[in-house]
């Protein structure tokens, strides 16, 4: 199926082609013009395009000096060199947008600009702080995380803070602010960066794209560099991404992208599947081919996605116009087993089924690298990583320690770099073996578990790679020495490529795109988790939707489907499973038009400025008692004091902490506003019908100075202790 399997014989060209399906084929062999290319999962379009660029240069159609393939991670770069490297094609540029552009800016800031290119910020959080700190606004890790991810959106988006608010409506209060404090804020981060003489990630694309746009002799000389384009992932260009290509291709139309609408689940940073959908018009004289046969997932699995995007109903017009048909995978692999569908009564029991289930294939020969539990959140993973730890599974928590940060695989890295220099290169695996020999490595694996057996795994995972790339390069008839095997590692590990560790896999199901395993299960399927319970627009479920489908299809075999009924053990049943499986899973039917639309949620009654001073409020809690935490309380100590008594003994009586009953915020709120019947308590945020019915009367009657002498005989320090316990909860709810 691929080059380096085929006849020697064969001419390169024919080696290049050989083994591609006709559709394929087709997109390999179309290499003037532009040309789009619809790729379902799993049907092969990194090999399509990589196999399309070495055909075009070992035709002599493309000089690989002036070709740029660009894609969307470092990761997936790595991955593309790698292939065009084994295809003998290794100096054709294939590089994500920002690197892309970090180069062009390197190298044409002097000349352009002058002087030296600002330093580049690795994380924007310290520099929001200090921008929220110059404007009062109190914050927190969470608050900075969500205005980072905001600032982001609105740059991408090619917003500044002026235009930021024109186009915010409808975005929320991201971290808890109004559309109107966002935008102060976002002007003060950019002074900071300014002061700071710093620009971010963002600001590399700004840049690049400025110069290009004011600069016609920089344009003429990138234009002149780059005559051809591939875009991977094309579904997720952003706005400033597809502008920069624009001024890269500068009215020309030698270019191949490849995407897949279905597959769009990044538009919260500013990505949209708008581009590949126009493609067709924006370039009338475009090719289009589509590539349907998926060569990674059995039948079995491959119908249950097709169903689940088949079973979207129409939405509105605002998403209908983002939706586009999908496209109908046709399976290629043999028959397998049917999709697992398990209820359970909560959380634990789910994440101990899922952890037993793992338990069976990885005794029926599964290996654990294969195996992948996939969630919507990164706070589901506890259960799971507690459920396989006391099964005794080892498992990987991708987003968690980087591979090439581990000791071991630095350690080994020198040493193999240090005996590059002296090694005869006839075996390089055996020589890998013999240099991580010296690190603990051996041939069996160690019976110990912990952190002996996770660097025994490392290791291993080190001369796995090793042997796959000596096969693949010495069957494409080219030398691999151990230098080679250095030089890779070294690239690799700039890029985060990891080579395969033995382990159960545990990852969001965002940052499982681009990846497969022979087992996933995929778990928290109820509703307010998948859809999440913040998709409120028809547009949000649909992406949803699409990330589900995501998941499912990142499954070669083995596909379990989970969820449970309750949140912890011995709680209330009230959850359902995700609409989304409904018709899907046995026992069950399609919903009919609802099953796109949100459910509504109830608008927050609080003001957005403290009416005391004017200022923006910033978190929950100032929004719940109406002023900033800078501006003195409203309401007598006394009050305030009674309240919190009352409030200690009522959760010693019900054995549940302070914060259950009433938070300090939603205590402070009743104490300033002094309601004297139900309906004014019932008024106030934090007091909703069951606890109105259950507190009311007796909140009115601590404010009327009514029992209030027996709840004073309370000790200082008991209440103090409530307090904190209050305090250290959410306090915005």
């Amino acid at each position: 199926m691929s080059l380096e399997t085929n006849s020697a014989d064969l001419p390169i060209e024919e080696r290049i082609l050989a083994g591609l399906d006709a559709e394929q084929r087709m997109v390999a062999t179309t290499l003037q013009g532009p040309l789009c290319v619809l790729a379902g999962a799993g049907t092969g379009k990194t090999r399509a395009i990589t196999h399309r660029i070495a055909y075009g240069v070992h035709t002599g159609v493309y000089s690989p000096n002036r070709l740029l393939a660009v894609t969307f991670t470092a990761r997936a770069a790595a991955e593309m060199r790698t292939r065009l490297r084994d295809l003998g094609v290794g100096t054709v540029q294939a590089r994500t947008f920002h690197a892309a552009a970090l180069r062009q800016l390197q190298y044409f800031w002097p000349q352009a600009v002058g002087g030296a290119l600002p330093a580049l910020l690795d994380h924007k959080a310290n520099l929001i702080a200090e921008a929220a700190r110059r404007l009062r606004l109190s914050t927190d890790r969470a608050t900075i995380r969500d205005l980072a991810a905001e600032i982001e959106w609105a740059k991408v988006s090619m917003l500044t803070p002026e235009t930021y608010l024109e186009r915010s409506a409808g975005r929320g209060s991201p971290g808890g602010l109004e559309t109107t404090a966002v935008a102060r804020l976002f002007q003060a981060y950019e002074d900071v960066k300014v002061d700071r003489n710093l620009i971010d990630f963002e600001d590399v694309l700004l840049i690049t794209v400025g110069i290009l746009q004011e600069d016609q002799r920089v344009a003429a000389a990138v234009r002149e560099q780059y005559r051809h384009f591939v875009v991977d992932e094309y579904q997720d260009v952003s706005p400033l991404q597809q502008r920069l290509l624009d001024l890269w291709l500068g009215g020309r139309d030698d270019l191949c992208v490849v995407g897949d609408a279905s597959q769009t689940i990044y538009s919260f940073t500013g990505a949209t599947p708008r581009h590949l959908l126009d493609f067709p018009s924006r370039y009338p004289k475009a090719q289009l081919v589509k590539l349907v046969r998926d060569y990674r997932s059995t039948p079995q699995v491959v119908s249950l996605a097709n169903e689940l995007l088949s079973a979207r109903r129409k939405g509105g017009a605002a998403a209908d116009a983002l939706w586009s048909p999908p496209l109908e995978l046709k399976a290629q692999r043999a028959n397998g087993p049917e999709p697992e569908f398990v209820e359970c009564s909560d959380d634990e029991a789910e994440a101990a089924a899922v952890a037993a289930r793992i338990r069976v294939l990885l005794d029926a020969g599964t290996p654990a690298a294969e195996i992948a539990v996939l969630f919507r959140t990164n706070g589901q993973s506890e259960a799971y990583e507690q459920a396989l730890a006391s099964a005794g599974i080892g498992y990987q928590l991708r987003g968690g320690e980087r591979f090439f940060a581990r000791k071991e695989v630095r350690d080994a890295m020198l040493q193999l770099r240090a005996a590059s220099r002296a090694a005869a290169d006839d075996d390089v695996p055996g020589l890998v073996r013999d240099v991580l020999g010296s690190l603990g490595y051996s041939n069996e694996a160690p019976a110990s578990s912990g952190a002996v057996r996770e660097r025994w795994e490392s290791l291993a995972a080190l001369v796995a790679l090793a042997d796959e790339l000596a096969q693949t390069r010495s069957a494409a008839g080219g030398q691999f020495t151990l230098a080679d095997f250095a030089a890779e590692l070294q690239e690799r590990a700039s890029a985060q490529h990891a080579p395969t560790v033995q382990g159960v896999t545990l990852a969001s199901l965002h940052s499982a795109k681009g990846l497969e395993w022979d087992a996933v299960f995929l778990v928290g399927l109820s509703e307010g988790l998948m859809p999440i319970s913040f998709a409120d627009t028809p547009q949000a479920v649909d992406e949803e939707r699409r990330l589900l489908y995501v998941g499912i299809t990142r499954a070669r075999e083995f596909l379990g489907l989970s969820w449970s009924t309750a949140r912890t053990p011995g709680g209330r049943a009230n959850r359902k499973p995700s609409r989304f499986l409904d018709g899907l899973r046995p026992n069950s039917v399609a919903r009919s038009q609802e099953a796109v639309l949100p459910r509504k949620r109830r608008a927050s009654a609080a003001p957005a400025v403290c009416r005391s001073c004017g200022s923006m409020l910033a978190t929950g809690a100032e929004r719940k008692v109406g002023r900033c935490s800078n501006c003195p309380p409203g309401y007598e100590e006394a009050t305030f004091e009674a309240l919190r008594n009352w409030r200690l003994l009522e959760a010693k009586k019900a054995d549940v902490p302070a914060f259950v009953v009433f938070t300090d915020a939603t205590l402070m709120a009743i104490a300033e506003a002094g309601p004297s019947v139900r309906a004014e308590l019932a008024a106030l945020p934090g007091v909703g019908p069951a606890k109105l019915e259950r507190y009311g009367a007796a909140v009115l009657a601590v404010l009327a100075g009514n029992g209030a002498g027996d709840m004073a005989e309370v000790g200082d320090e008991a209440v103090a202790d409530a307090s904190d316990t209050a305090d250290s909860a959410n306090v915005s709810g």
